[in-house]
Formats: C-alpha cells, sequence, structure tokens
C-alpha cells in the first residue's frame, strides 16, 4: 500500500452528501432555448463564428479558439442561431459577456464524428484536437487541458494524478461519475498518459466515496498500464490540486508555482472522461453532469447540456418554497447566484438551493482576536491574521511579501474564525486591488514608451527637415555649371526664335494693301510701333542677361 502524507491544516466540515450520492445520473432537460457563452475558460474567449439565422448541428463548432490558451465552444444540440450578444454569467459579479443564443429544432442531429487513434497520431495535432472540442479542466479551474498536457521539453511528466477527491461539502457529481463511467474514465486517464508519457498514474478519492473507489479500482485492474487507486482521508481541501499531490507524493509545489513544477500533472476525474470522448469518440464538450441539491425534493445529478439556464435545470429538483437562491459551486468555495437568468457552463459543478433555515445569515463580524485558529486550519501554511491586517489597511505590498497569492481561497479561515471575520472576502479584495494597479502599472509604462518614441521620432523629423532645408538654401546660393549651361542654352534658344521670327516676317508681303483708307494706315501705323517696342524691349533684356 503507498504511504500517505499530510498537508497542513484542514477542517471537517458536514458533509451532505447523503441527499444526491444515492441517485444515478440522469440526463438534464433538452430546452427551447440554450445560451453559450464564448469565454467559459481561463485565457482567451472563442471567437463566434455563425451569425443569427445559421442552422447548426450538434457538435458542431459555434466559437473557434483564440490564441493559445483558448478551447472552442460548440452547439449541444442542433438548431438554429437566435441572436449572437451580451447575456448575463453565473458570476459573483452579475456582468454580462458576449453569447451565442441556440433555438433547438428538438431533433438532436449529430454531425459527422471523427474518432481519432491517439497511438498514431501526432502529438501537436491531438492536442489541437482536445482546443478545438472545448476540452478544460472540469474541476473548477477550466484551464484549457491541451496546455497542460503539453508536456514541453523531453522526458514528459514522471507522475499522473487523477483528482477523485471531491471534499467540499453537497457536491457528489464526480462520486456519481466514477461509479457509473469508471471504465470511460480510464480510457482518458490513457490518453493522457501517452501525452504526458508519465511513468506513474495515482488515482485519488476521499475514503467517504467507497462505491466510487471500487469501481475505479475494478476499471483500472483492466488498464494495459498500472494504475493504482489511493484512498485518502476525508478532510477538507483534499480535493485542491497541492493538497492532493503532497498527500500522494510527499512533494510540496513551490510558492506561487504549480505541482507542474515538481514533475507532477493533476486532472479532475471528469476532464479525464471528458478527453476520452474528444478523442475516441470525436465528441466535443457539449454537456457536464451538475449535482442540484439543498433546499430541494429531489436532489440528483444532472447530465446538463452546456448553456441550459439555470431555472430550467433546479426545476428537475423541485425547490421548495422557502428557497431564497442558490449557491454555484460548493458552500465554502462557490458564490451565490446574483441572478437565476444565467446558463449552466463548464465550470458549474453544483447547485445548491439555499433557505434560512438551511443557510443561517452570517452572524455580525466582531475584531479579531489574535487566536490563531485561521493559522492552523489553513491547508497553505499562510498566516491569515496578519494577511487580513494587511488588506484592510491596503498594505498591499506587505501582503504580498507574506504570501497573499498562495492562498487558494478556500474558506478553511472564514469557516473556523470564532469572530466571523470574513477573511475570504478581505484577500480577494487585496487581489483584486494588486491585480488593478499592476494594470494601471503597465498601461502607464505603455504610455509612457510610446510618449518617449513619438518624442523621439518628432525630434529626428524636425532635424531631417531641417537638414534638407539646409541643402536647398546652399544650392541656391551657389549654382552649379550645370545650372549655368542651363540658362545659357535657354538665351541661345531665345535669339534664334527671334532671328526666325524676323526672316519669316521678311518673306511676308502684304496684300491687299492698295488704295488704304487714312484710319486703316494709322492704325496699321499704331501696330508697327508697339511691335518695334515689343522687338526692342525683348533685345535689350537678351542683352541684360549675356551681361
Amino acid at each position: 500500500m503507498k504511504p500517505l502524507f499530510h498537508f497542513h491544516g484542514g477542517i471537517h466540515p458536514p458533509q451532505h452528501k447523503s441527499e444526491s450520492a444515492g441517485r444515478g445520473i440522469v440526463p438534464g432537460p433538452l430546452p427551447k432555448r440554450l445560451v453559450l457563452p464564448l469565454h467559459q475558460h481561463i485565457g482567451a474567449p472563442a471567437r463566434a463564428i455563425v451569425k443569427p439565422g445559421d442552422r447548426v448541428l450538434k457538435g458542431q463548432m459555434i466559437g473557434q479558439p483564440q490564441g493559445p490558451i483558448s478551447a472552442g465552444v460548440h452547439a449541444p444540440t442542433s438548431g438554429t442561431i437566435h441572436a449572437v450578444g451580451l447575456h448575463g454569467l453565473p458570476h459573483p459579479s452579475g456582468l454580462h459577456d458576449l453569447c451565442i443564443e441556440l433555438w433547438p429544432d428538438q431533433e438532436d442531429r449529430w454531425i459527422e464524428r471523427q474518432p481519432i487513434d491517439y497511438r498514431t497520431e501526432d502529438a501537436t495535432r491531438l492536442l489541437d484536437h482536445l482546443r478545438n472540442a472545448g476540452v478544460v479542466g472540469l474541476g473548477g479551474a477550466v484551464f484549457p487541458s491541451a496546455v497542460k498536457l503539453n508536456p514541453g521539453p523531453p522526458g514528459g511528466v514522471p507522475t499522473l494524478i487523477i483528482n477523485g477527491a471531491e471534499c467540499e461539502p453537497w457536491i457528489t457529481c464526480d462520486d456519481a461519475l466514477m461509479r457509473e463511467r469508471s471504465g470511460e474514465i480510464v480510457e482518458g486517464i490513457l490518453i493522457m498518459r501517452h501525452l504526458l508519457d508519465a511513468r506513474e498514474i495515482l488515482i485519488g478519492i476521499e475514503d467517504n466515496k467507497p462505491e466510487a473507489a471500487a469501481a475505479m479500482r475494478k476499471a483500472a485492474a483492466a488498464s494495459p498500464f498500472p494504475m493504482e487507486v489511493v484512498v485518502v482521508p476525508t478532510i477538507y481541501p483534499t480535493g485542491g490540486a497541492k493538497q492532493l499531490t503532497q498527500i500522494l507524493t510527499g512533494k510540496e509545489a513551490p510558492s506561487s508555482g504549480r505541482s507542474s513544477d515538481i514533475g507532477v500533472a493533476c486532472f479532475n476525474v471528469a476532464t479525464a472522461y471528458t478527453v476520452h470522448r474528444a478523442v475516441n469518440h470525436g465528441e466535443p464538450v457539449l454537456s457536464r453532469v451538475v449535482t442540484v441539491t439543498g433546499n430541494v425534493g429531489q436532489a440528483r445529478n444532472f447530465d446538463a447540456l452546456i448553456g441550459t439556464l439555470v431555472p430550467d435545470l433546479v426545476a428537475l429538483a423541485q425547490p421548495r418554497d422557502d428557497t431564497d437562491g442558490f449557491i454555484m459551486g460548493g458552500p465554502l468555495m462557490g458564490h451565490r447566484l446574483p441572478s437565476l437568468d444565467v446558463p449552466v457552463v463548464k465550470a458549474m459543478n453544483c447547485l445548491i438551493a439555499t433557505s434560512p433555515a438551511l443557510f443561517k445569515p452570517a452572524p455580525r463580524p466582531m475584531p479579531c482576536i489574535r487566536c490563531g485558529r485561521c493559522a492552523a486550519a489553513c491547508p497553505a501554511n499562510l498566516q491569515p491574521q496578519d494577511l487580513h491586517w494587511f488588506a484592510k489597511a491596503a498594505n498591499f505590498g506587505k501582503a504580498q511579501e507574506y504570501a497573499l497569492f498562495d492562498c487558494i481561497e478556500c474558506g478553511c479561515c472564514s469557516y473556523v474564525c470564532p469572530s466571523h471575520i470574513p477573511l475570504v472576502q478581505y484577500f480577494r479584495h487585496a487581489k483584486g486591488e494588486i491585480w488593478a494597479r499592476e494594470r494601471e502599472k503597465r498601461a502607464a509604462d505603455i504610455a509612457r514608451e510610446r510618449h518617449t518614441v513619438r518624442e523621439d521620432r518628432l525630434a529626428r523629423e524636425k532635424k531631417e527637415r531641417a537638414e534638407r532645408l539646409a541643402q536647398k538654401a546652399a544650392a541656391a546660393a551657389t549654382p552649379t555649371a550645370r545650372d549655368g549651361a542651363a540658362t545659357q542654352s535657354k538665351d541661345d534658344a531665345l535669339r534664334a526664335a527671334i532671328e526666325r521670327a524676323k526672316a519669316k516676317k521678311a518673306e511676308i508681303v502684304p496684300k491687299n494693301t492698295d488704295n488704304l483708307p487714312p484710319s486703316t494706315l494709322s492704325e496699321i501705323e499704331k501696330i508697327e510701333a508697339r511691335r518695334a517696342q515689343l522687338r526692342k524691349a525683348a533685345t535689350k533684356s537678351l542683352d541684360e542677361s549675356e551681361d
């Protein structure tokens, strides 16, 4: 049996798993309207490649990934694109973002699916396939899996950890997935191992899920590559990637680093399942298992289409009359939905119906008594009481010195605080302020650099313009021999023209000049006098130019 290690801190909140774990996965609804956000993952949002009125098939790409860290978005069923515009997202801010609205035709017609043989396929093309299929981490981080599955330098990642801990209360979607689809999860694990060239595979499952552990052991035993299912103690937050890595390997990820920095790659069991569907069946990510529980009559796990609006899904669980809201995620790391007019997204693993009896209002916060319970419970081995003071005083530099960004926002400190201080809210606020200031600093640096470049360009152009003017002035002050020759040539041409005119005039014999009246003769004399004056003036000008 593999030896287990321990991480610092942790808590044992009430589990509330039995409410939904005893029932199997059931299909979610096929609603009349689906709303598909283009930004359901960390990184650049997908770009809409459809327009209103387009007919689409199930599995057809409607959002193309942009940039190296991105993922595709697909039509969960066949139908017609109704709109491409802003819609509310399941985010605590309540902000809107660009979404594609699809009206299903209820026919559920598929595109032509093209499975891939990962054993013979080029690794780059296989990763591109996963990126286009919209495969992301379904444990909550929604980081594009194609990036994590790229091992980088030769040698790969020695240890592959599959996270089946699912430590937060109320959530049972991974438990249900392991019990019912363990064989497909193992197929996905084999694809991950192939890409990472891993030499060790560990599947971590908490000891409160014996049926899931048994199902995974049975599926792993049939695998051509050895996999070890390791049952770990039930303690929150064992499901954190760094914490599970430390339990299974004894290795601790560096501060502000990741498990991959110590030769370990960690993926959720649901992610492994979607990798299998994308590669072995040619199916992009169109749905995910969501636990709907809490203040409901029928707590279940639903295989819900991405884009299903929350009211359409929770109606199947029969919320009770005193339900006053819903929490997306678990009670410790989740957040209350400001509106129910939001869709199911890839990051949504649980919806908890709340009521005043089930989730009592938090007591009024009191001053910190420096008891140290938060430090004892912190799984990242931080000093939350000090971080609280720095965040409250807006001393963000000091907060960073105390490793603020190592906080995983698990909520253990807030849970054990006898003064009921919402510590995690302070830490989130401090992180947000630091990120905002960093963005402002980068923007100021860019603006300063652009101003410097502009000033340099204007100075260079001014200097070049002055040099051109000086050259023109020098050329005007000292005519060249070529200019003199050109002037002489013009004078010679003018003289020759005058001589030709004289000769031509001499050849002309006036006609009809006999018996002219005195008035005509007087007019002729005036014209001849003017001509003589013009000839004299031209000759004088020519002589002056020669001098």
